[in-house]
């Protein structure tokens, strides 16, 4: 599945036009997004957690050459899953 099924399947539910489902979906990914930039957590019943982890700078190693790279510290985004979801993977 992807973005474009994802607004087939909204406008299918909601109907209206398919640009009004598109926005629909667009506004939904913008807000977890800003709020994932903000530093805030985007809890969804049913489906997940997600928030920002911030991961502390490292050296790695090149593959090819065995040399070491410095990895800056960066914020990461992390989802973690509900139980009602990872029941309905099962």
């Amino acid at each position: 599945m992807n973005k474009a099924s994802i607004v087939e399947a909204v406008h299918e539910k909601l109907g209206g036009t398919k640009v009004q489902s598109e926005e629909v979906v667009e506004t939904v990914i913008s807000s977890i997004i800003t709020s994932l930039t903000k530093g805030e957590e985007v809890s969804i019943a049913g489906l997940g957690i997600f928030s920002v982890k911030a991961r502390a700078a490292r050296t790695a190693r090149n593959p090819r050459t065995g040399e070491p790279i410095q990895v800056p510290a960066m914020n990461v985004p992390k989802f973690r899953a509900a139980k009602a979801l990872k029941d309905a993977v099962k």
